[in-house]
């Protein structure tokens, strides 16, 4: 029987620990913020991750995915005539459940478009030329974005009181908050279940070990590589919908920033691993919520790269490997 070296456990108590003494440090309602934000970073960086995993391509465009869910969340609300809070728990759910099937659907639609036109013809290209276009998908994204809703900021019904609050350990939280932080830990919990627990999960962990074994094995590569992008891409529009009922606004140009903060966090955490962008997508929410409270809110972002160079120089593989 084999069993875990002492070693094996060092990061995770270590984590907690570090976890534990930042909460006493910045509180209760400023730790639920840090959540907040990086569960949103999370979400992306889980698209970014499951991609280079399969076929080791970077794909820019994916914030941008992002940015188009965020579009069609709020298309999807002013269509139905909302403009504020929705004080109906039945009829809120219900939004609810609607709005993220209605996002997740159809940016994984895209995301599979994008994989089928953008990518497949270059897969067997040198590797420059795949991340040439994703970078000049991401601008089609952009660009289109900006054709169809306007280069201003447009509001997105939220839905959510953003005044309702709840107590938690002595410190009011708000609900809009919570919500965000139980969406995004649930979102990654079904995630993981599904990579180690189903037929496809367990073939898009053979296609990224070895591609061609994979197929020899009876593997439909192009059908993995498409789920996988469909997955990517609904998890970016989840991510797009947070954005709107948090934040109650969107951009055509949210996508560039959140996207380049969850390449970050996928290498961060490790590229190719799940888990290790999950995590590296709340450490940097971290990061920025504890630059800010310390009164350096406007070195967030220096010192969120300064750390990625550090692990990039001192462990190359991300925290997970």
């Amino acid at each position: 029987m084999r069993t875990r070296s002492p070693r094996a456990y060092t990061f995770p108590i270590v984590l907690l620990v570090v976890v534990v003494l930042d909460w006493y440090y910045i509180g209760t309602a400023q730790f639920v913020n840090a959540l907040t934000i990086g569960g949103v970073y999370a979400l992306i960086a889980l698209g970014y991750t499951m991609v280079y995993g399969i076929i080791e391509l970077i794909n820019f465009a994916h914030g941008d995915v992002f940015m188009v869910g965020s579009m069609v969340t709020m298309f999807l609300l002013t269509q139905l005539g909302l403009s504020g809070a929705v004080n109906n728990p039945i009829e809120l759910a219900v939004l609810l459940v609607v709005t993220f099937l209605w996002a997740m659907t159809i940016m994984g639609i895209i995301g599979v478009i994008i994989e089928r036109f953008a990518y497949r013809p270059l897969r067997n290209a040198p590797k420059l030329a795949p991340l040439i276009t994703a970078i000049g998908v991401s601008f089609i994204l952009e660009n289109i974005a900006q054709i169809l809703v306007g280069p201003s900021p447009v509001s997105v019904p939220q839905i959510i009181d953003t005044q309702a609050q709840v107590s938690l350990l002595g410190t009011e939280v708000s609900v809009l908050k919570l919500f965000v932080v139980v969406i995004a830990v649930a979102l990654m919990v079904v995630l993981q279940l599904f990579i180690t627990r189903t037929r496809m999960g367990r073939a898009m962990r053979s296609t990224a070990m070895d591609r061609d074994a994979a197929e020899l094995m009876g593997v439909d590569i192009n059908t993995t590589i498409a789920i996988t992008f469909f997955i990517g891409s609904a998890l970016a529009g989840a991510a797009g919908v947070v954005q709107g009922l948090y934040f109650g606004t969107t951009h055509f140009q949210i996508g560039f920033q959140a996207g380049l903060k969850a390449f970050t966090a996928a290498v961060l955490g490790g590229i190719g691993n799940t888990t290790g962008a999950a995590l590296g997508g709340f450490i940097i929410g971290f990061i920025e919520v504890n630059s800010t409270v310390a009164g350096y809110s406007r070195w967030a972002e220096a010192i969120v790269f300064s750390i990625l160079v550090l692990v990039l120089v001192f462990r190359p593989t991300g925290l997970l490997g």
